[in-house]
């Protein structure tokens, strides 16, 4: 297939094209490599794409209404991936408005794109951080997600929004997933396992929030991957929701869309992680201990029976194996950096 993914020089994006280009798709990565964070990292993510024939990359914003038309008309993909975003909860504290232009207008630009192109399915990144206020776990694709407690949430609720509005009015096949915690090699520098990695190299103290009370459901990023690619087979039709025991399915009453969440389904405490990373490293952890940021959720664990019900796969990698891969892969980056 041709596969329009955005975000290509993200965690995410590059980890996701080099596998769709590994399994024979062709791919067009489209973003705008701006410097939220190292740059240069995101630049050696597209370099391991270099020599890869059926991937090519555009560099532009979404927010570039023109150059998306220009780029995806030209094209002319069969599934379109969306993947980026303005990331982070703290950061959507300081800076708001980077979060409206990207993931509320950017992802709107991408739908009008998508509603003039009738791509055979639109599959866009929604995160766990819509359940919000939500007190009810393991949370569940069909449970509320009306109180978000974080404008980084609220922008990926209205994508959401959005996505179902177009594909009920424009019949586009539509799969949302919600991510949770997704950690591994080429991760992200504002992330907390990156973060500790680093500190604890240096010889620096961790900061730790909420106390160490926190508990994820970290998502290694090949499972993740992997989910996405079976996703995309997944085309929700109108009217066919998934007939599995116990298995609600999330399809939209009105429109071939769905979300999904994409997890093992299992919670993890901060202080367990922590403990993960000092195996890995050898080193133990000098923690300073602080309260819980504003938007900030204390605990994520997602039912993650429709996925397996749609893929028939379930994220299983441990942790400890997840971390001790990242450590590898952060010990070699630094060396590089610095020769």
């Amino acid at each position: 297939m041709k596969v329009f993914v955005t975000g290509a020089a993200g965690f995410i994006g590059s980890h996701l094209s080099r596998r769709l280009v590994a399994e024979g798709h062709e791919v067009l990565g489209y973003d705008g490599v701006t410097p939220y964070y190292d740059v240069k990292l995101k630049r050696a993510r597209l370099a391991l794409l270099h020599d890869e024939p059926r991937f090519s990359f555009v560099e532009a914003m979404l927010e570039d209404r023109a150059a998306l038309e220009r780029v995806v008309f030209g094209f002319e993909p069969d599934v379109i991936v969306h993947l980026a975003a303005q990331a982070g909860v703290r950061y959507s504290l300081e800076n708001p408005a980077s979060y409206i232009s990207t993931n509320v207008v950017g992802t709107f630009n991408l739908l009008e794109v998508c509603r003039a192109l009738k791509p055979s399915h639109v599959l866009l990144a929604s995160t766990s951080s819509v359940y919000g206020a939500n007190e009810s776990l393991p949370f569940a694709e069909t449970d509320r997600t009306d109180f978000p407690v974080s404008i980084y949430a609220a922008t990926k609720k209205a994508g959401e929004a959005l996505s179902h509005s177009y594909s009920h009015l424009f019949d586009i096949p539509t799969t949302n997933f919600r991510f949770f915690t997704v950690f591994g090699p080429w991760g992200r520098p504002d992330m907390a396992l990156f973060k500790f990695v680093s500190s604890m190299r240096r010889g620096e103290a961790i900061e730790v929030y909420g106390e160490g009370r926190m508990k994820r459901d970290f998502t290694y990023i090949d499972d993740l991957v992997t989910s996405i690619v079976a996703l995309m087979g997944a085309v929700p039709q109108r009217g066919h929701p998934v007939a599995v025991p116990g298995v609600v399915d999330s399809l939209s009453p009105v429109a071939p869309w769905r979300v999904v969440n994409i997890a093992g389904g299992g919670s993890v405490g901060l202080l367990d992680f922590i403990e993960a990373i000092e195996a890995a490293t050898g080193l133990t952890a000098r923690k300073t201990m602080l309260p819980i940021q504003p938007g900030e959720m204390v605990d994520t664990f997602a039912d993650a029976r429709l996925l397996e019900a749609l893929t028939g796969f379930l994220p299983r990698t441990p942790v400890a194996e997840g971390v001790r891969r990242f450590v590898d892969w952060h010990d070699e980056w630094t060396q590089t950096r610095s020769e």
